[in-house]
């Protein structure tokens, strides 16, 4: 895989959305118990406040990504790299248009949460300028071990 890697929104949930986010609950189920895993369900990512992309490089779906806009903030959702597209740049290509659209709506802060072995996802955001945080949003009113197995970080946009 050699060609440039193109950030598409998606309104629906593809066959490609769905294999992409399928490879990620299969991941993600392997480490968390359902209690612990809080990823947005296929359909929930298609409401009017979220903005769900996938990107492609030379046609192949190789991650997706989404972020809702929130009162205040933005999160990121069911951020997802396949891994033998990891380290090549897709990335951050996902990431800088998540953000894009968070600042296009006014929103100076985006947050996520990811997981306590999700390390090299800790370590992709630590990276990019986020910060640990605390609990927001739905999180913060979840008992403490619906998130004992949660990471939470935040980064500061620039206005535009």
């Amino acid at each position: 895989m050699t060609g440039a890697i193109a950030v598409e929104r998606v309104g629906e949930p593809t066959a490609d959305v769905r294999a992409l986010v399928g490879e990620l609950e299969a991941a993600l189920s392997a480490n968390y118990p359902p209690h612990q895993r809080h990823g947005l369900k296929l359909d929930a990512l298609f409401q009017p406040h979220i903005r769900f992309f996938i990107a492609r490089r030379d046609g192949e779906a190789v991650g997706c990504g989404g972020v809702a806009l929130f009162d205040g903030f933005a999160e990121l959702k069911r951020m997802y790299v396949r891994a033998v597209c990891r380290g090549a740049g897709v990335a951050p290509a996902i990431l800088a248009r998540l953000e894009q659209e968070a600042a296009a709506a006014g929103l100076e802060t985006v947050r996520l949460e990811t997981g306590t072995v999700q390390h090299a996802a800790m370590r992709f955001y630590a990276r990019c300028g986020f910060r640990p945080c605390a609990a927001f949003g739905d999180y913060a009113a979840m008992p403490p071990g619906q998130i004992e197995a949660s990471v939470f970080m935040e980064k500061r946009l620039r206005p535009v």
